[in-house]
């Protein structure tokens, strides 16, 4: 079968993952093809309520240095505004007088139960740290601006499988091949790409089904609205139909038959103890809390992203945020190595960094899922926990690790800012550092404008830039380095720690240009 096109990366899959690392690569200059098996882009289960997700604090700063943030928060505000989202209002605040920040196994805690004070690297910033936002409009925005940015995205071609050699990978796809340098699996915890490339898969399996519908009910004051708890599981209910459940089953109903009324109606019975009638059934989906990690992120050429490379219960919306996350950390380090110009093992780093945060959310995950059980064990455990969570430090440690604000990777360097999310620094000229990032290059910002320093920073011209100012606060800093990412490679309280940039530079950039 002769090859159809050539492209630099092909990423199957054409969700938020697959599309923002298609930005990110195009950002770079690659040339990018996205495989969708799916052919329509839009579903009714990306915008109902269960369709709203929450985006977490290193995801907001992500969007905000490439400049999608604006347009995301109007698109969250304008669904927020309209009736057809009005049942997700009340869907994520659930009747609280006060801001819901998040939540534990449903467990929740407020935004003015969190002490934001305990985390000094991180500064006042417009990003703020959460925001609940809509599948379908996240989707749209991404997909505008990859289109915008050069990424060619082919919707109704499915990835089959593919052939790799030390040099290229030829993709199976729809009756067509494609040639590419390298393939991304973006494409689902049913990943083809994965299974394709022998990828190990492990983990823990489902102790639930999950459901997620929107049904008509004969009384729709016959179930208690927002979370409740009953001895064979837990539902939650925005009028006029929406529904959530969970039934303990061992996960034996997902995806094994077709979502019937009568399946609905019999399951919402078991689990609310009620005698609630169904009468029509509108939209349904069902989920489970199975959870497992590829042990590897890649093979060769082959790489996984997003929930290919892990997949856990939708509990607190993690799993968008793990793999946006991932997305922000492959795309530099591939853009690098395509053009040439990245250290030997730079690649290698995705998966040391991203397999560790993967293993937390899962964990994470599965802690929930020990807080849902329906035995007098967990509700007796639930009710310590909602006593904890209600205090200021509780919801502040809760919130810390649901927002990821503390997330750290471990690159070690001396310096406690290393490995941190850069803090939005406000310059003195007026901007802020997270505008600084929206090209996709390192960044050195150099407090005290040392003209040694700046000499230095000059060998690594074209993939560092240069930025000498102060700031409102300083954290102490005399510079610092910044990776494409938008995380710390290197921080300095001294002028006299030039041999310290070098290695960061060195490490992250690849050898300098040769001094002229």
């Amino acid at each position: 079968m002769p090859i159809s096109h050539t492209h630099d990366v092909i990423i199957a899959g054409a969700g938020p993952v697959g599309l923002l690392l298609a930005c990110e690569l195009r950002l770079a200059g690659v040339s990018v093809l996205v495989l969708e098996q799916a052919d329509d882009p839009h579903s009714p289960l990306k915008v109902l309520p269960f369709g709203m997700r929450g985006l977490s604090t290193p995801t907001l700063e992500a969007l905000d240095r490439r400049d999608l943030l604006d347009d995301i928060k109007a698109a969250s505000q304008a669904n927020a505004a309209s009736g057809a989202t009005k049942a997700s209002a009340h869907w994520i605040q659930q009747r609280q007088s006060r801001r819901a920040a998040g939540h534990f196994a449903g467990i929740q805690f407020f935004h003015e139960d969190v002490d934001a004070s305990q985390w000094p690297y991180r500064l006042p910033s417009p990003t703020g740290f959460n925001l609940a936002v809509d599948m379908q409009s996240l989707e749209n925005l991404l997909t505008v601006r990859a289109i915008a940015t050069g990424a060619e995205i082919r919707r109704g071609v499915a990835v089959e499988g593919f052939e790799q050699t030390d040099e290229s990978v030829i993709v199976r796809a729809t009756g067509q091949n494609f040639h590419t340098g390298w393939l991304i699996g973006c494409d689902g915890g049913r990943s083809t790409v994965r299974r394709a490339a022998g990828f190990e898969f492990v983990g823990t399996d489902p102790e639930f089904t999950g459901y997620s519908v929107e049904v008509e009910l004969a009384d729709p004051d016959a179930l208690c609205t927002g979370r409740t708890y009953t001895p064979t599981g837990m539902y939650t209910y925005a009028k006029p139909g929406t529904i959530a459940m969970v039934d303990f089953d061992g996960g034996a109903f997902h995806r094994t038959q077709p979502i019937t009324l009568d399946h609905v109606q019999a399951v919402l019975r078991r689990v609310s103890g009620t005698g609630v009638t169904v009468t029509a059934l509108r939209l349904a989906t069902t989920w489970t809390d199975r959870a497992r990690q590829a042990a590897a992120y890649r093979n060769g050429r082959v790489l996984l992203a997003g929930d290919a490379a892990h997949t856990h219960s939708p509990l607190g919306g993690q799993g968008l945020n793990l793999g946006l996350g991932d997305a922000m950390n492959l795309g530099w380090k591939l853009a690098a190595t395509i053009r040439g110009d990245a250290p030997a093992d730079l690649l290698d780093s995705y998966f040391t960094e991203r397999h560790p945060e993967g293993a937390r959310i899962l964990d994470w995950s599965r802690a929930q899922v020990a807080l849902m059980r329906p035995t007098q064990d967990t509700r007796a455990l639930a009710e310590i926990i909602r006593d904890l969570i209600g205090t200021r430090d509780g919801a502040t440690y809760f919130a810390e690790k649901l927002w990821r604000v503390s997330l750290r990777y471990d690159l070690g360097g001396r310096h406690p800012l290393v490995g941190r999310s850069v803090p939005d620094f406000a310059l003195t000229d007026g901007l802020r550092l997270g505008r600084l990032l929206r090209d996709g290059k390192g960044l050195l910002l150099d407090f005290d404008a040392g003209a040694p320093l700046r000499a230095v920073a000059e060998r690594w011209q074209g993939r560092i830039n240069t930025v000498s100012s102060s700031a409102e606060n300083r954290l102490g800093l005399s510079a610092v380095l910044v990776r494409p990412d938008g995380f710390v490679a290197w921080a300095a309280d001294s002028a006299e720690d030039d041999e310290g940039f070098r290695q960061a530079a060195t490490r992250w950039f690849a050898e300098p240009k040769p001094p002229v």
